[in-house]
């Protein structure tokens, strides 16, 4: 086309046909390049789905001592971060070819232009290549500081009870933010390589230029540069750009894909779980224990589904309605179906949030019941379930008369009271079995028995469930007011209006569209230029003009991107610090009615996007517009009739981009509401292993997988033809543009020089992609501003009171540990009735006071009431004169004192999880762990005090866990102690202890003790009967039992004798 016009031949009949090909060529294009890219897209995500199936089904199977070496955060980021990298690299492989192929090509038809001077540009290519592979492979996001990150975050929001009742917010508050400023500054790190990485692209095509112009004059004196040879040339530079910046990100990708797939064969390589090598063998006998049938499992913790409760305890398996009905009186859950809100059809929320402990046991129960399985193990089952359902269990279910009588029961219990009903009993210390026999050969051959048995007294375990919480709704609703990205974004937008609107995108695009302009005049001189003298001496001035213009372009490029970069950084800091703030001061109940993956998500891939993505689709979009504006102007410079063009295609772009923005967010929004399910239900899955491999449901639960990924796949293929009919439309638009570009220069005949038309086709030639990239940049940046809406929305939710008010209690209160409610009354929430009702009693200084009552009596509820965790619907608590609603809530708390019925553990340091503050000095811990009985466990361990505690704590017995939750209420030292059923899944010489040692260190501080075994309360000075979130009885055990009320009949209930509570 540039040749025709510079000869003038003919030009109208060529030229038209020229035009015709040239639009023929693009149109083929895209049609091709779209195709590949849609197969590519449906190969690299049948490769991720193929990775997260063998993820998943190496799980399922996966070895106790390998299951050790990962915790649920590693082994999910696995599925979504790895797998997810597999994918990506799949998307870019042919670049590892085709990019040096294209530079090849493009090097080859230079070459034809401009002759061996083209080897010049191969020359500075072969040194600036390897310089920006290496800084591309250097660019690795890490993912150790953000793996600490988001596992700390989970282990705090799933703790998030604890830390509120022990007022640590602030220590791990700290201790995230100190991840999260390792994690900026290595983003820094790469967001600076990033920039030095946009110079030499930016610089790599001028200098190419630059060089092989140079040296093309340097060959041969006479050379000229005449349109043809410029702006073929700037076309095949423009080419090579695309590949160069490929190039090195493919290899970049290849790296870290290493990386991945390095982790990946660590996981799938782990030893798997072989039954031949469980050892079975009673020791002391040449007895071995053969299971032959089916086997159901009860684990000691419940593991519930996030689905109705019908589901949960049919299992997989079909309904038979009268069995059903007939294991749902056994396990006594009759009269907690009419109090949920839609019965068994209730659905339970992540890990049973809105059941009771006991009544998530029961469900447990229930479902290995359902299953009529030939072999029971039942561990533990009894201890969450309060003294009269456990009777009910045993006798409707466990025992010689229950519903399991004709099946062999393994039940593994620190409840004696149940062993003479038992057929064999196998007696366990340090992981070998010491007796076995029935309960009349161990009581008259083995002394050490007996002796167990006098420590247990004959006294019943009664223990309290907490307050079903009612409270909470059947479906888990989540929902937001939408914020808008002009209102939540704030911090961002200052960084634009500060730093980016100073005129530096502006500039560097202006500086590029110099550059060809410098060169079209350059060639339409030289053209004219008869003087050889003269021209030789312009054409160094020029030469150099051009080169100084290419550099000021990188440079501009350079400080555009670190200004942006560091900027939004600053802004994502700032975000994180905001929502971790807001989320911590959130009220309990929000932790309860609401998945913690939901918020573990804001803090994942919601800040991804803000660390990574928006300044990237930000720059992205500001320079596509510049260039689309650019090109636009160079065009009708050369063709003003280009503007009749311009309007009407603009206008269909306008009408593409809003169709396909409003369908896109949708289908996004669906894409990412279907992962949800799917990592959902693999963290599920991990923390229910052991029941799902008991009950042998390995390969119904991958067919469920599988479920849950095709539904998400669905979504995904939806995306991925949405971009593809998207990419269609807009580069024929576009290509309908390079067509009239050349038609005009066609029509516009002789009026027009060969260096303007070559100038106009070649940025006609790139608009095609730059439109397509702008209106998909311009969707990423409306798209991905909702992730910085959902980290913003905290900010508007309800709160619980501030930490510090400005009123604080004296230094040592409280110093009586007197404690007065006046006509108390709570509700969980306002659309509820009343959890307590006029609740009013002191207690007297240094007084132990037991609080007793059926399940959903309001003992938790008081609790809860007493650290705020619940605020007051009218009444008031006081404190030694101090009405607690006046103070702040770490005031409170700090000063209170309480041993959990859940002893949670943080990963980390025994030392960090007894003391998080720092507060005390070594001595003071040694001696905290010796009066629990820890000391010589800890002096065994390597590290001591600085023994590594893994997540939730699962190096630890329950027993130790509890031990250590002592410690920490040893360490405090305040005037008041609640225990909230603190020993209600421990052992009786582990209960002894602990109940022996409150005695002994707690003696000059008032007591409240939620009764989970009632002996232990029978040395209370009164005891305080709820019934229906009333005070129904106040007064000492002896008064009560002598008045034959609701206290004297719990205690016949749990077998305690008169006798009994006088020795």
């Amino acid at each position: 086309m540039i040749t025709l016009c510079e000869n003038h031949s003919d030009l109208h009949w060529k030229g038209y046909g020229y035009a015709i090909a040239l639009l023929v060529v693009v149109v083929l294009q895209t049609l091709v390049h779209q195709l590949y890219q849609r197969f590519n897209m449906l190969t690299s995500v049948k490769i991720k789905t193929a990775a997260v199936g063998l993820i998943y089904q190496k799980a399922l199977s996966l070895a106790n001592s390998s299951r050790r070496k990962y915790t649920t955060g590693e082994i999910v980021n696995l599925m979504s971060a790895d797998a997810q990298q597999l994918m990506e690299l799949t998307v870019n492989l042919n670049l590892l070819w085709s990019a040096p192929f294209q530079i090849l090509m493009a090097i080859v038809f230079l070459w034809q232009e401009l002759g061996p001077s083209v080897l010049a540009g191969v020359a500075v290519l072969v040194l600036v290549i390897p310089i920006n592979a290496f800084v591309a492979a250097k660019v690795k996001h890490q993912m150790k500081n953000t793996d600490q990150r988001v596992k700390l975050l989970n282990e705090i929001l799933h703790g998030i009870k604890i830390l509120k009742l022990y007022a640590w917010e602030p220590s791990y508050q700290k201790k995230v933010v100190e991840i999260r400023e390792h994690e900026i500054d290595v983003l820094k790190s790469s967001g600076y390589l990033t920039t030095f990485s946009m110079l030499t692209l930016t610089c790599i095509p001028f200098m190419v230029s630059l060089a092989t112009f140079g040296v093309y004059f340097l060959l041969d004196e006479e050379n000229v540069l005449t349109a043809t040879k410029v702006f073929t040339s700037i076309s095949l530079f423009n080419i090579l750009r695309l590949p160069l910046f490929d190039l090195p990100t493919v290899i970049s990708a290849v790296a870290q894909t290493k990386v991945s797939l390095g982790r990946l064969e660590d996981f799938l390589y782990s030893e798997d779980l072989d039954p031949q090598d469980i050892d079975t063998n009673y020791s002391g006998s040449k007895q071995g224990f053969v299971v032959v049938g089916s086997v159901a499992y009860v684990s000691q913790q419940a593991w519930i589904q996030n689905s109705i409760l019908q589901e949960n305890i049919l299992f997989g398996s079909g309904l038979n309605r009268p069995y059903y009905e007939r294991v749902l009186e056994a396990c006594a859950l009759l009269p907690d179906l009419e109090q949920l809100p839609n019965g068994d059809q209730t659905e339970i929320g992540e890990r049973g949030v809105n059941i009771s402990v006991g009544q998530k046991q029961r469900v447990n129960l229930a479902r290995a019941v359902y299953s009529n399985a030939d072999l029971y193990l039942l561990d533990d089952p009894l201890s969450a379930v309060d003294v009269h359902v456990g009777k009910h269990l045993f006798e409707k279910l466990i025992g010689p008369s229950g519903l399991l009588k004709n099946k062999t029961r393994i039940l593994v219990t620190h409840n004696l009271t149940f062993l003479p009903r038992t057929d064999v009993i196998i007696v366990m210390e340090n992981g070998r079995i010491t007796h076995m026999g029935t309960y009349q050969e161990l009581l008259s051959e083995r002394a050490n028995f007996a002796e167990l048995l006098q420590i247990f007294s004959a006294e019943n375990k009664s223990e309290e469930t907490p307050q079903m919480k009612s409270e909470s709704t059947a479906h888990i609703i989540y929902t937001i007011d939408p914020v808008h990205l002009n209102e939540t974004g704030v911090l961002l937008k200052r960084v634009v209006y500060d730093h980016v609107i100073n005129y530096t995108y502006l500039g560097q695009n202006a500086v590029a569209i110099g550059q060809n302009l410098w060169l079209s005049t350059w060639s339409a001189e030289e053209e004219k230029n008869k003087d050889y003298t003269e021209w030789k001496h312009l054409r160094n001035n020029k030469l150099g003009v051009y080169g100084l213009l290419g550099f000021i372009q990188g440079l501009l490029v350079c400080y555009g991107a670190y200004v942006l970069t560091r900027g939004s950084l600053c802004a994502s800091r700032t975000l994180h610090n905001h929502m971790l703030a807001n989320v911590l001061h959130l009220p309990l109940q929000y932790f309860e009615t609401n998945p913690v993956g939901q918020i573990i998500n804001r803090f994942t891939k919601d800040m991804f996007i803000i660390d990574l993505r928006f300044h990237y689709y930000l720059r992205t979009w500001l320079n596509c517009t510049l260039d689309v504006i650019g090109t636009i102007l160079v065009i009708m410079s050369a063709s003003p009739l280009f503007i009749l063009v311009v309007i009407p295609l603009g206008y269909l772009y306008f009408i593409i981009q809003r169709y396909y923005i409003a369908s896109s967010r949708q289908i996004r929004r669906l894409a990412g509401a279907s992962h949800s399910p799917v990592i959902s239900h693999f963290s599920e899955t991990l923390l229910g292993l052991s029941t799902i491999r008991a009950f042998g449901h390995q390969e119904r639960f991958i067919r469920q997988n599988k479920d849950v990924v095709n539904e998400n796949l669905v979504c995904f293929y939806n995306n991925v033809i949405s971009n593809r009919w998207l990419a269609v439309r807009l580069e024929f638009l576009g290509n309908l543009m390079v067509f009239f570009a050349a038609l005009f220069a066609v029509l516009a005949g002789n009026t027009v020089n060969s260096s303007t038309v070559g100038l106009s086709i070649s940025y006609a030639l790139n608009i095609t992609q730059t439109l397509n990239f702008w209106v998909r940049k311009a969707c990423e940046i409306e798209t991905n501003g909702v992730s910085i809406e959902r980290v913003c929305e905290y900010e508007k939710m309800d709160k619980e009171a501030p930490w510090i008010m400005s009123k604080r209690p004296p230094m040592g209160w409280p110093n009586k540990g007197i404690i007065e409610f006046i006509n108390y009354q709570a509700r969980y929430r306002t659309d509820l009735g009343l959890a307590l009702q006029d609740v009013s009693f002191q207690t007297h200084s240094k007084e132990k006071v037991g609080i007793v009552g059926r399940t959903g009596a309001g003992k938790s509820t008081l609790t809860n009431c007493l650290f705020r965790i619940i605020e007051r619907a009218g009444g008031k608590i006081i404190i030694d004169g101090i009405d607690i609603s006046t103070i702040g809530l770490h005031d409170l708390r700090g000063n209170l004192n309480i041993i959990p019925q859940d002893p949670v553990l943080f990963s980390g340091t025994l030392q960090s999880n007894l003391d998080p503050f720092g507060k005390y000095s070594d001595h003071e811990l040694w001696e905290a762990v010796e009066l629990c009985d820890l000391k010589n466990f800890v002096q065994s361990l390597p590290k001591k005090l600085l023994h590594e505690i893994s997540e939730g704590g699962e190096n630890l017995s329950v027993g130790q866990r509890q031990l250590v939750c002592l410690a920490r209420a040893l360490l405090r030292k305040t005037k008041i102690l609640i225990l909230d059923e603190a020993t209600a899944s421990v052992d009786m010489e582990t209960d002894n202890l602990v109940q022996s040692t409150i005695r002994r260190e707690f003696h000059n501080c008032t007591v409240l003790t939620i009764a989970h075994r009632l002996h232990t309360i029978m040395d209370s000075e009164r005891v305080l009967v709820l019934g229906s979130g009333r005070i129904i009885e106040f007064d000492t055990p002896h008064n009560l039992l002598l008045q034959q009320g609701v206290f004297s009949k719990m205690v016949s209930e749990a077998g305690i004798t008169q006798d009994t509570n006088n020795s």
